[in-house]
C-alpha cells in the first residue's frame, strides 16, 4: 500500500534541521509550498551540512534555505517580511520508519538577536517536534542469565588505588539561579525546579551513605526531543564543600564509569580520596537514566544469571553459537520487559543532556567535571553538544572516540594483553610463554570446568572474567598470582571469587545490575553491530593480539548487542567541540579498558587547543588516585585553581 500523499502546506513551513536518527525520516514534498530551512553556522549538535541535504530531499524546489550565522544550536527561523504570526501554522509531515507522523503546531515565538544571511534582522524561532518513535512490542519472556561482559567501567580498587530542537539564547524560562541561561528548549517547569536536597536512603544494591551527604530527584524529560511530554526521575547526591566563605568554585560534576555505575553509590567511598576538592567544590553525582534509583535496568534475576554461567562465550560448534546467540537475545528482551519505554532513551546523548539540566539547576554557569573511563566519552559528548557550558573538566582514562565496536573490542583486546604482559613479567615469566599457558589452562577449563569450594563449577566464562578484574590495578596482581596456581592445581575457587567481584555477586547469590546497565546503555549507543559471519572472520586477527582475550572479545562484538530491541545512535561518539574551554585529558600508558592511545585521539578529535594531554607511566586503570603525586597534583591545580598544565606533560611516577 502506497503512502498517503503529504498534505500541501498552506503558509511558509520551518524545518529545525535535525539530528540524524538510527533510520532518516522521508521529508520528500514535490509540489508543497515553500518551506524554509534553517541551518546554523556554528551549530555543534546539527552540523550545517544538513540544512542543505534537507533542502534537497524536500525536492521540486520546495526547500529554501535560510542561513544563521552563529553559534549553538540554530532556531528554526522565519525570514519573511515581519516574520511569523502567532495565528500562522507549522505542519511538519514525514514518514519515520514506515510510519506517517504528522504535527500541526503553533510557532513558539521567541525574539532572537542574530542576524541571518537572508538580511532579516531578528529572528522569530519555530520549535518543531521530531515525530514520535513507533511503539514496540511487549517484550517476550525471559529465560537464562547474562553471560557476556564489557570490560569498560571502573572497578571499585581502579579509582581507590534532544535533541533539544530550537529555540536558542534569549529565552524567558526561568531557574537556576539569577543570571542563568537555562537549556533551550526546555519548559519553565524543568528549569525552574528547585531541588529538594536531604538525608539519602539505601543506594541500589547498597547501604545508605552516612553523614555529610545528600540527596535530592531531578526531574528530565523522559525524551529530549519531547521536552514537554513525559518525565522521568534521575537521582542525585552531593556532599557539601568544607571550605570557607568565598572559597567555593561551584559544584563538581562526577562519573565513575560504566557505563552504568552508579554515582550515588560510589561518592561516599571516595570522600577521602576527593577531600581536596571537596574543599572548594560541592561534590555531585548521579545515577545517570537506567542505573540504581534512576529507573535502573535489570534484565535478569539471580537464578537467570548464575544458570547463564554456563553459556559458553567462545563457541567451538555450531550448538555452543547458537546457544550464544540465543542467550544475548534472550537478555535483550529482558532488558526491554523490565525497562519497557524507558530503554529507548538512555543513550550516552540522553545522559548529557541531562547533565546540563543538572548544571543549570545547580546554580552553576559552567559545567565543572570529572570523568572516568565511560565518563570521559560522556564528557566528550557533552562538551560538543555544550562547547560554551563547559568549565574545568578533567577525563581520567580516556575512551578513544574514534573507535566504533569493533575498534573498541581490539583496543580493549591489546589493552588487557598489555596489562597481563606486565603482570607475567612482575613474577619473572616470559609473556609470551605465560600467556600460552594460561591459553592453555584456558581450554582445558572449557572441556571440562573446574570444582570449586562451592557448589559452582568454575567455567571459562567466569575464569576469563577472573583474569580480568584483578588486571584492573596492579594492587590485586598478588590475588591473581595465587588464584592462577590454584586453577593450574585444579581448584577454581579463587579465579571464581574475582569473577564474582567483577560482576558484584554477594554470599547470599544476588548479583549487582552495574553490568546490566552498561549493556542497555551500549547498545542504546552502537550503532554498528556485526554479524555472527563478520565475529568469525575477526578471530585469526584477534587472537593474533592476544591468545588469551583475542577469542572472547572478537565474539562479543556479534554478541554483545545481537537483536537489541532499540536501535543505536552512532557508529562513533562525536566529541568536536571548538571554542570551547581547555579539558585535561589523563592517559596511563598501562591502562587494560582504556588504552593510552585513546588519549591522543581524545584531543585530536576535540579540536585545536581544546584537549590538554597528561601522561601517567604507570598500571591499572585510571590515573588520579592511584598513588602519583604528580598527576594528583596537576589534576587538584587544574579543578582548583585554573591551571592548566602543559600540553604533554609527562608523569614518571
Amino acid at each position: 500500500m502506497p503512502d498517503p500523499p503529504l498534505r500541501r502546506a498552506t503558509a511558509l513551513t520551518a524545518i529545525a534541521v535535525l539530528p540524524a536518527a538510527a533510520e532518516h525520516p522521508d521529508v520528500s514534498a514535490p509540489g508543497a509550498a515553500p518551506v524554509l530551512v534553517a541551518g546554523g553556522t556554528g551549530d555543534p549538535a546539527t552540523p550545517y551540512g544538513g540544512a542543505e541535504k534537507t533542502a534537497d530531499a524536500l525536492g521540486g524546489g520546495a526547500g529554501v534555505r535560510l542561513t544563521y550565522e552563529g553559534r549553538g544550536t540554530a532556531p528554526a527561523a522565519v525570514g519573511t517580511p515581519g516574520c511569523a504570526t502567532p495565528s500562522a501554522a507549522a505542519l511538519w509531515t514525514a514518514t519515520y520508519r514506515g510510519r506517517e507522523r504528522s504535527a500541526l503546531e503553533k510557532p513558539q515565538l521567541r525574539w532572537h538577536p542574530a542576524r541571518f544571511s537572508t538580511g532579516c534582522a531578528a529572528g522569530c524561532a519555530i520549535c518543531l517536534p521530531w515525530p514520535d518513535r513507533p511503539s514496540r512490542p511487549d517484550a517476550e519472556d525471559r529465560r537464562g542469565g547474562a553471560s557476556m561482559m564489557r570490560f569498560f567501567r571502573v572497578a571499585a580498587s581502579a579509582v581507590a588505588a534532544v535533541l533539544v530542537a530550537g529555540c536558542g539564547a534569549g529565552s524567558s524560562d526561568g531557574g537556576g539561579g539569577d543570571g542563568l541561561s537555562p537549556p533551550a528548549g526546555l519548559p519553565a517547569s524543568l528549569t525552574g525546579q528547585e531541588l529538594d536536597w536531604g538525608r539519602c536512603g539505601a543506594a541500589s544494591d547498597g547501604p545508605a551513605p552516612g553523614d555529610g551527604w545528600q540527596c535530592a530527584t531531578l526531574e528530565v524529560p523522559l525524551n529530549h526531543a519531547k521536552p514537554k511530554g513525559a518525565t522521568m526521575d534521575v537521582e542525585l547526591i552531593r556532599g557539601r564543600s568544607t571550605g570557607g566563605p568565598g572559597e567555593r568554585v561551584g559544584s563538581l560534576l562526577l562519573n565513575f564509569g560504566g557505563p552504568g555505575a552508579s554515582g550515588v553509590a560510589y561518592l561516599p567511598g571516595y570522600g577521602d580520596l576527593l577531600s581536596t576538592l571537596r574543599e572548594r567544590y560541592d561534590l555531585v553525582s548521579f545515577d545517570p537514566r537506567g542505573v540504581g534509583s534512576s529507573e535502573g535496568v535489570r534484565c535478569r534475576d539471580d537464578e537467570e544469571i548464575q544458570a547463564a554461567e554456563s553459556v559458553d562465550t567462545t563457541p567451538d560448534t555450531a550448538a555452543e553459537e547458537r546457544a550464544y546467540f540465543e542467550d544475548a537475545a534472550d537478555f535483550g528482551r529482558g532488558c526491554a520487559q523490565d525497562a519497557g519505554e524507558v530503554l529507548g532513551h538512555i543513550a550516552t546523548t540522553d545522559t548529557a543532556r541531562d547533565m546540563d539540566l543538572m548544571r543549570h539547576v545547580l546554580g552553576d554557569r559552567t559545567l565543572h567535571y570529572l570523568g572516568f573511563s565511560y565518563g570521559t566519552e560522556l564528557g566528550g559528548v557533552y562538551a560538543h553538544l555544550f562547547p560554551g557550558n563547559v568549565g574545568r573538566m578533567v577525563l581520567d582514562a580516556v575512551v578513544d572516540p574514534t573507535a566504533d565496536t569493533v575498534g573498541q573490542a581490539r583496543n580493549q583486546t591489546l589493552g588487557f594483553q598489555r596489562a597481563l604482559d606486565a603482570y607475567l613479567e612482575s613474577t619473572g615469566q616470559d609473556p609470551e610463554k605465560g600467556s600460552q599457558r594460561i591459553a592453555d589452562l584456558l581450554k582445558k577449563i572449557d572441556a571440562e570446568p573446574l570444582r570449586t569450594s562451592t557448589d559452582r563449577e568454575l567455567t571459562e566464562t567466569s575464569a576469563l572474567t577472573g583474569l580480568i578484574q584483578p588486571l584492573y590495578g596492579e594492587r590485586s596482581w598478588p590475588a591473581l598470582t595465587g588464584a592462577l596456581e590454584a586453577a593450574e592445581r585444579g581448584d577454581g575457587s579463587g579465579l571464581l571469587k574475582l569473577a564474582d567481584e567483577y560482576n558484584e555477586r554477594d554470599s547470599s547469590g544476588h548479583y549487582g545490575t552495574v553490568t546490566h546497565a552498561q549493556r542497555a546503555i551500549s547498545c542504546s549507543d552502537d550503532r554498528r553491530r556485526p554479524t555472527p559471519e563478520q565475529a568469525r572472520k575477526l578471530l585469526p586477527g584477534f587472537r593474533k593480539i592476544s591468545p588469551v582475550f583475542g577469542a572472547y572479545m572478537a565474539w562479543d562484538t556479534a554478541g554483545w548487542c545481537h537483536d537489541w530491541p532499540v536501535a543505536g545512535r552512532f557508529d562513533t561518539p562525536e566529541v568536536s567541540a571548538p571554542g570551547a574551554d581547555p579539558i585535561l585529558l589523563v592517559g596511563n600508558t598501562g591502562d587494560p579498558a582504556t588504552p593510552y592511545e585513546g588519549t591522543r585521539r581524545m584531543a585530536e578529535e576535540l579540536g585545536e587547543g581544546v584537549g590538554v594531554q597528561l601522561t601517567w607511566k604507570g598500571e591499572g586503570h585510571t590515573a588520579y588516585g592511584s598513588g602519583s603525586e604528580c598527576v594528583d597534583s596537576t589534576v587538584e591545580s587544574y579543578l582548583l585553581d585554573g591551571t592548566v598544565p602543559k600540553n604533554g606533560k609527562v608523569c614518571a611516577s
